[in-house]
């Protein structure tokens, strides 16, 4: 069972990423009366949508270490690469972009950079994901 821990905590990240950024937050402009309710909406699913990443991430990590010490999914493989990655994107889209987005700060720019930091994250989860499960199909069950 602690062998799918990673895969599972992987899928729940790459999913909820997918599902927010690409289905909801793009709902909430063309359903909610006004961009600023909609951008205020999207800025705390936006933040909810961190801590899930950073928890999952955290969770691919230490799963990645059996009791004995000895990691199974070694920097080498690259999953712990991706993650570690997208958790960095995660954080920094949450302290160093949200804040000018919302502050309204060269909004332009910021929302461009937090965008493409998003979708790098993205990738990044989705590469660990992708990894994990073809670990998970060629070594040992």
């Amino acid at each position: 069972m602690r062998a799918r821990v990673p895969v599972f905590a992987a899928a729940l990240w790459w999913g909820s990423l997918t599902a927010v950024g690409f289905l909801v937050v793009p709902l909430l402009f063309n359903v909610l009366p006004t961009p600023a309710m909609a951008g205020q909406t999207a800025a705390r699913l936006f933040s909810g949508q961190t801590w899930l990443s950073i928890a999952c991430g955290v969770l691919v990590m230490m799963a990645s270490r059996p009791r004995d010490g000895e990691a199974r999914m070694g920097w080498a493989g690259g999953v712990l690469v991706y993650v570690f990655a997208g958790v960095l994107l995660a954080l920094l889209v949450e302290f160093a972009v949200a804040p000018r987005i919302v502050a309204r700060e060269n909004l332009a720019l910021w929302h461009g950079l937090g965008s493409a930091m998003y979708l790098a994250q993205w990738l990044c989860a989705g590469v660990a994901l992708w990894k994990l499960t073809s670990l998970r199909s060629s070594g040992p069950s």
